[in-house]
């Protein structure tokens, strides 16, 4: 699991980094791919919250913190499209 969340991490910071090229400024795809990926790390946080929880009764403060990331870069990616140009139609 501490794997697929640094491989994660590293693509979040990855294509973050891609759509500040000059590029990228205008294009729609780096604030597209940043809020698709950040959702799926939403989802799959919330299902290993929810192990923790309710499967093995114990909370890793580490985890917290990572939950914590996420929702911020979900919450900055969804901004950010909806400050996006074209992201209404």
């Amino acid at each position: 699991v501490a794997l697929i969340g640094v491989l994660g991490y590293a693509l979040l910071l990855g294509v973050a980094v891609g759509g500040l090229q000059p590029a990228a400024r205008d294009r729609r795809w780096p604030a597209v791919t940043l809020l698709a990926l950040s959702g799926g790390a939403l989802l799959f946080t919330a299902y290993l919250t929810a192990l923790e929880l309710f499967v093995i009764h114990a909370i890793c403060r580490w985890c917290v913190v990572s939950a914590v990331i996420v929702v911020a870069i979900f919450g900055l990616s969804l901004a950010d499209w909806r400050r996006s140009p074209s992201s209404h139609g």
